[in-house]
């Protein structure tokens, strides 16, 4: 079932929406792992590539000589098969309606992220991205879904923040998307409510942190150790994070840029030969998408959705 919105109602200072089997759903995340049952995507209408970031500029310089070339009617069916796979896994999925000023609001991953209090509304850097905070807010609005903060401090996106588990976030910052700022400004919110806030710093290449790290079930994740300074992984290993480890290489192409489904289940990109490959001979059932229109535009399928709800 695919939709938009709902009739919201307020019980008890909590936002929630009836859905059509009248379950009441309370809006929050706080754990990246799990059940996934309600997905946050953009509709893909205006999408076409404008320069980015690292990854999107390189494979744009090399257009000619890789041979490449955006094809809508191949986008739309490539985003049309990862709506597919998110319904056939019982996944409910939402949509940031399009704009045709914001082509990149597709990567719904950026614009906003779900806490346990409910949703962040980010600061996008990136000169084609900085009004997408309009019709993602807009989403939450005629949803009923409470915007819990605005980030104000300078600049932080939604694919630099990770929860490694219940009650500890990761945030990175690469300068030239999120800054030191605005992750210390998101990393301060969550210490108030008594989480702990790890800050790390990353190379630009990289774009945001859901490139470098990615939680797969409780305690496991894909990490691209070559992305992160000492520091980070020994902390990581005192958060008892288990790691499936990403090569830079399969890296700066979105390799480890999956979704997790929960129950072992990941969503996937086909060219992540590797990467799928390891995570199948770890047990894990993995759903392979075509999705170079958009990879080859700076993101993978994780930076095209965020949760709104994990079981």
């Amino acid at each position: 079932m695919v939709y938009c919105g709902g009739d919201p109602q307020q019980t008890m200072g909590a936002m929630i929406l009836k859905d059509s089997e009248s379950d009441r759903v309370q809006w929050s995340v706080n754990a990246q792992t799990g059940v996934l049952t309600d997905v946050l995507l953009g509709r893909p209408d205006h999408f076409r590539w404008v320069p980015l970031n690292s990854i999107s500029a390189v494979n744009q310089a090399n257009q000619e000589q890789l041979g490449y070339q955006f094809d809508r009617q191949k986008a739309l069916l490539q985003h049309q098969s990862m709506v597919d796979v998110y319904e056939s896994n019982g996944v409910r999925c939402h949509f940031v309606e399009a704009d045709e000023g914001l082509p990149s609001s597709v990567f719904t991953r950026d614009s906003s992220f779900m806490t346990p209090w409910g949703a962040v509304i980010t600061s996008i850097q990136t000169p084609p991205r900085r009004q997408d905070y309009s019709v993602v807010s807009e989403f939450y609005h005629n949803a009923g879904i409470p915007i819990w903060k605005w980030v104000t401090a300078d600049h932080f996106e939604g694919g630099d923040f990770v929860i490694v588990k219940p009650g500890v976030a990761l945030l990175g910052w690469s300068g030239d998307r999120s800054t030191q700022k605005g992750a210390e400004q998101v990393a301060g919110w969550m210490k108030e409510q008594g989480w702990e806030a790890f800050v790390v710093p990353i190379p630009p290449q990289f774009v945001h942190m859901d490139a470098v790290v990615v939680m797969l079930e409780e305690g496991l994740a894909l990490v691209c150790e070559d992305a992160l300074p000492s520091y980070a992984i020994e902390w990581l290993d005192l958060q008892d994070i288990e790691r499936i480890i990403v090569p830079y290489s399969d890296c700066v192409k979105l390799g480890g840029n999956v979704v997790s489904l929960g129950n072992r289940r990941v969503l996937s990109m086909e060219h992540n030969v590797n990467v799928n490959k390891r995570l199948q001979g770890d047990g894990f059932d993995v759903s392979a998408v075509e999705y170079d229109m958009f990879a080859i535009g700076g993101g993978g399928v994780h930076c095209s959705c965020h949760e709104l709800r994990r079981d």
